[in-house]
């Protein structure tokens, strides 16, 4: 090899090392920007933690800013990973957030609520919510007539309420000043006077009984019938509870089976079925066809007294 050709020789293995030196210095640059990147999204994730609002505007932008470099270098896969997953807790971190927001609240807004609410009844069993949010948590119920405090404050369609040291909230429209009489199964026998006071002409002491607990218990119902000349109606000692309400009918022939004793029943005839308490045991016998749904008692619950 002469002396040119190993002059020459070297400047090219000389040129070849300064080529990989040159390279190095780009990986240091690239791989210094995907850990300030990587450190960048931790930060926003910290901050998505703390402030919701200010964390989807920050993580918005670094969301877009990983997103592009994912097409210059593999290894922003990494730091692109950690912002997806953070996405999610902050959703999570929302909900947590939120939730501690109500408890709060609920230390907070206690006190003073004792002190300046208003004693009310609940006129239904009511679900009892952490905030007046549609998206607030359900953490039980509240049953009817019930007497809680109202703290006087409405919003979205529900009322703050003070139940057990603790604001909950509860569907607006369903507390009142008085207390609710009870009705159906609560309701108990009355000997109170009905409304409707000409039902009682030429039935016994018990049928009357039965009419005035009846009428009380279930104040939907507005006709009755009461003496005739017929079956065991002439005799006074028997009436028609009016109605075709299924589901209603099964209401009023329980209540009176549960207080057959009490009220000294002879027969209940409901919906072709006929019950009495001799044969309680057999529970509802077929009552048969009798020609009509008013004959079958379709439209009535029929109930007779002994006496």
């Amino acid at each position: 090899m002469s002396s040119k050709q190993r002059i020459s020789a070297v400047a090219g293995a000389r040129h070849k090392r300064d080529a990989n030196a040159r390279r190095k210095p780009r990986a240091v640059t690239v791989a210094g920007s995907v850990a300030m990147l990587a450190t960048g999204a931790a930060v926003v994730a910290g901050l998505a933690l703390h402030d919701p609002a200010a964390g989807d505007l920050v993580a918005q932008d670094t969301h877009q800013a990983v997103d592009a470099s994912t097409t210059t270098s593999a290894a922003t896969s990494a730091p692109h990973h950690v912002v997806r997953e953070r996405t999610v807790s902050r959703d999570e971190s929302r909900t947590s957030i939120a939730a501690a927001k109500d408890l709060v609240d609920d230390e907070a807004n206690a006190a003073t609520a004792r002190e300046t609410s208003t004693m009310m009844w609940t006129s239904d069993t009511l679900n009892l919510w952490t905030a007046a949010r549609k998206a607030a948590a359900n953490v039980g119920e509240v049953e009817e007539g019930k007497r809680v405090l109202f703290t006087g404050r409405t919003v979205n369609g529900r009322d703050e309420i003070v139940v057990a040291g603790h604001t909950r909230w509860v569907t607006h429209g369903y507390l009142t000043d008085e207390k609710p009489v009870p009705t159906g199964a609560a309701a108990g026998l009355s000997d109170a006077p009905c409304p409707d006071m000409s039902v009682e002409n030429g039935l016994t002491a018990e049928a009357i009984h039965v009419y005035r607990s009846v009428c009380h218990a279930f104040p939907q119902i507005t006709t009755y019938g009461g003496w005739d000349a017929h079956g065991e109606h002439s005799s006074g000692k028997a009436i028609d509870i009016m109605t075709s309400d299924k589901a209603l009918g099964d209401q009023i022939a329980g209540f009176l089976q549960s207080h057959a004793s009490e009220l000294d029943l002879y027969d209940v005839i409901w919906w072709d079925r006929i019950w009495t308490p001799v044969r309680s045991a057999e529970g509802w016998r077929a009552y048969g066809d009798h020609g009509s749904a008013t004959a079958n008692h379709m439209d009535h619950v029929h109930v007779s007294t002994n006496g």
